[in-house]
């Protein structure tokens, strides 16, 4: 007893060091995975592909670490340290790693996948060490060392898992949010080397790995300093025309960029893009609107209900008939909104419509609010981002199109942005099928965006009967439409006839397949 009573203050706090260890370094890791998602998802689009590569990469990496790291146990602490600079290192530039790869390289692909290997080496190599780290301390049963180093492990994934999207990302960004966190790394294996088992490295291995620190800290100082000049640098690679706003928002990049259309001239060219993908060219946009909201405007329009578009130019063409009482604006990007009532040029093209007093906007998930909406209108215009990734095909599907009816009011009109029957047949007419099955009569067409190519809506009223295409007999004066323009639009020509595809369902996202494969190419 006379023995054993000074030592527990020294190993209890040694153990605690420990565990704390693990708890950092596995939140650094989950964000290390995180990010890599997250990246992909804004540059690729698919998020549910993307999450599983890089969780299926780095979850195989972990189990070879693990193995690897067997042969190092006997200079435990050592190899831990040196791991852990490594691992900051390499996760703390993986995000702008990869968008280099992706903005210069076009070798996304197999860089991220590369990436998620030598993490997930490095992060599996960690468990075995700080066990045997753990041991030295205070030999332990095999299960109460197990079931300890689990514990912190899992929590501090959970806190890892929390401060990705809650903290990281809104005050620093993806790519300053893993330099942080890779300092964070090298800090949490570096102090516990350097005091808890400072005595068993040697004289060298101390001058090699606090060397490695400082070239580590230098490294992700230099990032940190160039990070923002490096975003704007890569990010003008992946634009034709000089970027003139770009930020990103909880959901999505969004991107303005401007240009002179042609030597000689003095009209300007400006184009929105939201996760890389284009949402409107000024030159050509108004084409696209008065095709999507001047068909559905035929008969009351009193009400009015958007869902999306929250640029502000679906909403231009809608306030321009004068007994429009009311429009309400379901966009789920604050940010979107914003940049249409604040930046010059854009007010100018949707006219400040967004500042209209009949104007109501509402950032909300589109599916969400009609769960639980109980106003009723004349017109609904879905005017929604493609459905090319898994949190936007859910807005085409059956079930979407079903929670629209008990908004309509009676002698209601639908109208549905349905994507390209030239370029994605397959997804065009399975939108279209999928409206018919929520319970309405369809009427398919179509008309030249330049922009875009050949683009298609689908018009649509519940019952049975399909609707006109046709103006309203109060329709404004219009650039584009005329009605002869528009009884036109409803004929496909033979190679782009009615395609027999199945409709798409929340669990059965078949649009999604369907544009994701037919746009490969594009």
């Amino acid at each position: 007893m006379t023995v054993d009573a000074p030592a527990r203050p020294r190993w209890r706090p040694a153990r605690a060091a420990v565990l704390l260890a693990v708890f950092v370094c596995a939140a650094c890791g989950l964000v290390y995975e995180l990010a890599l998602v997250a990246l992909g998802s804004y540059l690729i689009g698919d998020a549910v592909g993307q999450a599983s590569i890089v969780l299926g990469v780095m979850v195989f990496a972990m189990g070879v670490g693990a193995l690897v790291a067997k042969p190092l146990q006997s200079r435990a602490a050592a190899a831990f340290a040196a791991i852990e600079l490594t691992l900051a290192l390499l996760g703390g530039l993986s995000v702008l790693g990869l968008y280099a790869a992706f903005a210069w390289l076009d070798l996304y692909g197999p860089a991220l996948v590369g990436t998620a290997f030598v993490l997930g080496l490095l992060i599996g190599a960690e468990i075995p060490l700080l066990m045997v780290m753990l041991q030295r301390i205070r030999e332990q049963s095999a299960g109460s060392a197990v079931a300890d180093l689990f514990a912190a492990d899992y929590v501090g994934a959970l806190l890892g898992g929390l401060a990705f999207p809650f903290l990281l990302m809104p005050v620093f960004g993806q790519l300053k949010g893993a330099l942080v966190v890779g300092a964070v790394n090298a800090v949490a294996g570096l102090a516990l080397v350097f005091t808890v088992f400072r005595a068993e490295l040697g004289r060298r291995a101390r001058v090699v790995l606090g060397a490695g620190a400082v070239v580590v800290g230098l490294l992700l100082g230099y990032a940190w300093v160039t990070a923002h000049d490096f975003e704007v640098t890569a990010r003008q690679q992946l634009y034709r025309d000089p970027v003139v706003h770009a930020e990103r928002s909880r959901y999505q990049e969004i991107v303005l960029t401007r240009s002179v259309r042609e030597v000689g001239h003095t009209d300007t060219d400006l184009r929105l893009f939201l996760n890389g993908d284009l949402q409107f060219s000024s030159v050509d946009e108004y084409r696209y609107h008065e095709a999507l909201v001047h068909p559905a405007m035929r008969g009351p329009h009193g009400d009015v209900l958007v869902l999306g578009a929250g640029d502000g130019l679906a909403a231009r063409e809608i306030l321009k008939y004068p007994d429009v009482r009311s429009v309400t604006l379901v966009d789920l990007d604050p940010a979107v909104v914003a940049l249409a009532r604040s930046e010059p040029q854009l007010r100018e093209l949707n006219r400040r419509s967004l500042t209209d007093p009949r104007i109501r906007v509402l950032n909300l998930d589109a599916f969400g609010w009609l769960r639980t909406a109980t106003e009723r209108f004349d017109v609904v215009i879905a005017d929604l981002p493609d459905p090319d990734e898994t949190a936007t095909a859910k807005l085409y599907t059956v079930e979407f199109y079903a929670l629209v009816r008990p908004v309509l009011a009676p002698g209601g009109r639908l109208v549905v942005q349905s994507g390209s029957p030239y370029f994605a047949p397959r997804s065009y007419w399975s939108i279209e099928r999928s409206v018919r099955e929520a319970g309405f009569a369809t009427t398919p067409y179509h008309v030249d965006v330049p922009s875009f190519g050949d683009w298609g809506f689908v018009l649509a009223v519940p019952g049975d009967a399909a609707p006109e295409l046709a103006l309203p007999a109060d329709a404004p004066p219009l650039r584009f439409l005329t009605p002869q323009v528009v009884a036109a639009a409803a004929t496909f020509p033979a190679d782009r006839a009615r395609v027999d595809v199945p409709a798409s369902t929340l669990l059965q996202p078949r649009v999604l397949e369907y544009a994701r494969e037919e746009w490969r190419g594009y």
